[in-house]
């Protein structure tokens, strides 16, 4: 089990980034959160077990719409209490 701070750079917001990310968390069993910044990017914290986390992130890059262009990862403190992923508005 792992949690991991993301910030995503790139065409990343009113692209479906954020609903895009919910559909495949729930798909994969993954908690967490994501939320637009004033910048442009995507802040995300994910948790879960490593392989699930590489598939989320290979099928969220699969995207049409949303295109990556540098992603910050930090690997951080599991949080157990935490129960489903979420959008923060």
């Amino acid at each position: 089990m792992q949690r991991r701070r993301l910030r995503f750079f790139g065409r990343v917001q009113g692209v479906g980034f954020r609903f895009t990310s919910g559909l495949i968390a729930d798909k994969l069993k993954l908690t967490g959160w994501v939320k637009n910044n004033s910048d442009g990017s995507v802040s995300m914290e994910i948790q879960g077990d490593f392989y699930n986390i590489y598939k989320f992130l290979k099928e969220l890059t699969a995207d049409s719409y949303i295109k990556i262009d540098h992603v910050e990862n930090h690997l951080i403190d599991v949080d157990p209490s935490e129960k489903k992923f979420r959008t923060i508005y």
